[in-house]
């Protein structure tokens, strides 16, 4: 069977595949389109398997909210480069998986790549990015609230930072002022509660080590530590912390009696150590 240019167009169009795969695709499958997508299939999985191993570090957060502002979700999807971020299908795909959290309510990042998204599961859709877009693809963690109150979201830089925020109450723009401090001031705890063990004796062995630095006697260093923790609390719990719009205030204050019941805070790539690359083995290694 011949093979037209139109058929390879519709090829590339459904599959999202380069013009002479498609065309191999469709000569090897003698003109069946649908063989030949599933040919592509094959041939893009098997392609994305062989960059499972790569560092992906890059990529974006992505925040869905309801209209009623009731149900909320954000997920980190990572590529390679930032390049692929920018690529429209990337960012068709993570919006379509932050809305299918926020619907769906998966239990963990297994159930949500076992889901069912347009009739495939989300592991496959992943995957299937892996091959056209050309680099390692890969769901990493998401948050979804649903609220009796108010659920705001905030996506920072295009995605390097991404908010979830559940509040008791108030209006959009007090959610987007909440969620845009969260950003802004990375607090670890809505207030002192929340914040772990473990923080607050690394930060007071930090403040011991300072004072003794700053000769002061070991006898009113325990004393000085105790009171210097405090400024601490103020950097860290976000009911404490400077309202970044105006400092003059409190987050407490601006809230009124609005409860923060919780938040989520995602930076792109945060924990991932990023690969270092060597261009020139690289190179070396291609020629051999």
């Amino acid at each position: 069977m011949a093979i037209t240019a139109a058929m390879v167009k519709e090829l590339r169009e459904r599959t999202g595949a380069g013009m002479m795969d498609c065309k191999k695709a469709l000569a090897e499958m003698d003109g069946d389109m649908q063989k030949a997508i599933d040919y592509l299939r094959e041939k893009g999985i098997a392609k994305a398997e062989k960059k499972a191993g790569r560092i992906a570090a890059e990529g974006a957060v992505t925040a869905y909210l309801t209209t009623d502002a009731k149900v909320g979700a954000i997920v980190e999807i990572n590529c390679e480069t930032d390049f692929a971020a920018g690529n429209e299908q990337f960012r068709a795909l993570s919006a379509k998986v932050a809305k299918h959290i926020a619907e769906t309510n998966p239990a963990d990042l297994d159930a949500l790549n076992a889901s069912q998204l347009d009739g495939k599961d989300v592991a496959s859709l992943i995957t299937e990015a892996t091959a056209t877009i050309g680099e390692k693809i890969s769901l990493r963690r998401f948050a979804r609230y649903e609220s009796a109150g108010r659920v705001a979201t905030y996506i920072h830089m295009g995605g390097k930072i991404g908010i979830l925020v559940d509040l008791s109450g108030g209006n959009e723009q007090l959610g987007k002022d909440i969620a845009m401090q969260i950003a802004a001031a990375s607090p670890l705890a809505i207030d002192r509660s929340g914040v772990t063990a473990d923080d607050i004796e690394h930060e007071k062995e930090v403040l011991r080590k300072q004072a003794l630095e700053e000769g002061k006697p070991e006898k009113i260093v325990e004393k000085m530590v105790e009171g210097r923790i405090n400024k601490f609390y103020e950097e860290v719990c976000l009911l404490e912390q400077k309202f970044v719009k105006d400092p003059e205030q409190k987050v407490s204050a601006v809230l009124g009696g609005v409860e923060v019941k919780a938040f989520t805070r995602f930076q792109l790539g945060e924990g991932i150590e990023k690969k270092q690359e060597d261009f020139a083995a690289e190179v070396a290694a291609q020629m051999q």
